[in-house]
């Protein structure tokens, strides 16, 4: 099973990558706190502090694979337990002034655990690059107070 989202957002590869490995960047738009060390076996923690309509609070760890700025970030964490990891990968290409963005999450299990993170991050995933392009293209950060 394999999750794919794409977007365009207006603003370069530059930019984009920021936002996505960095954070600072990471901050502006997607969590409460954020470590991203954007290089190969860097360590990456990530914090949503009552997110969602039910505001829950999640964190999650994983780590770098591979960090290529402009083009491509591409991390593992855990999707559902901590029993497994899926590869988050981000590729970055410039097209008309701004940047597509594609992001594929795979390596789910299959079991009904797996296949409920993969149902839920494929929301996810089209709701975060929203997220990314709203941030980006007019500085605004989605709240849900």
């Amino acid at each position: 099973m394999e999750v794919r989202a794409r977007t365009f957002v207006l603003a370069s590869p530059e930019r984009v990558y920021d936002a996505l490995a960095t954070p600072e960047g990471l901050n502006g738009w997607f969590t409460s706190e954020a470590v991203l060390e954007a290089r190969p076996g860097g360590r990456l923690h990530l914090v949503w502090r009552d997110w969602g309509v039910d505001r829950t609070t999640v964190e999650d760890d994983g780590h770098v694979v591979e960090a290529s700025r402009p083009d491509r970030l591409v991390w593992r964490w855990h999707p559902d337990t901590p029993s497994y990891t899926t590869e988050v990968a981000v590729t970055l290409q410039p097209r008309d002034g701004g940047t597509v963005v594609e992001v594929v999450e795979s390596g789910f299990a299959t079991d009904e655990g797996g296949r409920a993170a993969f149902v839920q991050n494929a929301v996810g995933w089209g709701e975060a690059l929203t997220l990314l392009k709203v941030y980006l293209e007019y500085g605004i950060r989605a709240r849900w107070r």
